[in-house]
């Protein structure tokens, strides 16, 4: 047991990694920007520069109008993927005062906390926010991503499929799935979620690059490479790819295998 304590932490660093060799940073709610002015593209598919620009121009639109939900909710969202979360989660301390029943700012608040690492009021906010009259799967998901940082898998596990019973086949939900397979060294199921992930219509960027984590993960690094080009331009896939090797050659992500899967250690030798 104590080996697995020690472990823990080097766990929850590959899913962080995880997240930002997608550029979104983990952002997963997918709504678009396009009806804020200024902003034309979903955050998920936004370079770093275009992120940048993006907290830019919600920043001053959100001074302007610091009662707007949707600015807010935005600003905060683009705030995280930008690493800076204290500052998302200011904007959403003041959101949720306007708008302290609405759903889509408990859950942005709910991610803003968890982002600080303040998982237990995160985990009582998004629980707060669901309905069980009309349950909302990015509620679930939501909860379930929390529930993973907790060390509390098998429950998470539970409310992703809860999500996937209402929306089956989301390709979110899915590599939230394999990713929580991931946090306890399950590498093939990790890998038959993400696999199952990327085949559906709405997956994007996210996706392929936490599944070719997974399979650069098990040894495989040619088909990760692969899989890490996907649809991407040239220029972010030559980032990306440079960031996963990065990852893949840090020792501990490898003793982290070693010491928590027998089969995932013996294919990465």
């Amino acid at each position: 047991m104590q080996k697995k304590a020690t472990n823990r932490p080097s766990a929850l660093a590959i899913l962080t990694i995880a997240c930002t060799l997608a550029i979104s940073a983990c952002a997963k709610d997918p709504r678009s920007t396009g009806s804020i002015r200024g902003l034309n593209k979903p955050i998920e598919h936004m370079s770093v520069p275009e992120l940048q620009q993006a907290a830019n121009v919600l920043g001053s639109q959100y001074d302007r109008n610091p009662a707007s939900k949707l600015i807010g909710v935005k600003y905060a969202s683009v705030l995280r993927s930008t690493g800076r979360n204290e500052q998302a989660l200011a904007v959403m301390q003041q959101v949720v005062i306007k708008h302290p029943k609405d759903n889509d700012v408990l859950s942005e608040y709910g991610k803003s906390l968890a982002a600080t690492g303040n998982f237990k009021k995160a985990l009582q906010v998004i629980q707060r926010a669901q309905r069980p009259d009309r349950p909302d799967w990015r509620l679930f998901s939501a909860q379930g991503a929390i529930l993973d940082q907790l060390d509390q898998s098998e429950a998470a596990r539970v409310q992703y499929r809860k999500a996937l019973d209402i929306v089956p086949n989301e390709p979110s939900v899915l590599s939230n799935l394999g990713m929580s397979y991931v946090l306890t060294g399950d590498l093939r199921g990790a890998e038959t979620y993400l696999r199952r992930a990327i085949q559906q219509p709405r997956a994007d960027s996210r996706v392929r690059q936490n599944l070719a984590l997974v399979i650069g993960l098990q040894g495989n690094f040619q088909e990760a490479e692969k899989v890490a080009r996907g649809e991407l331009n040239q220029a972010a896939a030559e980032e990306n790819i440079k960031f996963l090797r990065q990852m893949l050659s840090q020792q501990s992500a490898w003793n982290l295998l070693k010491n928590t899967d027998g089969d995932a250690s013996a294919q990465a030798q």
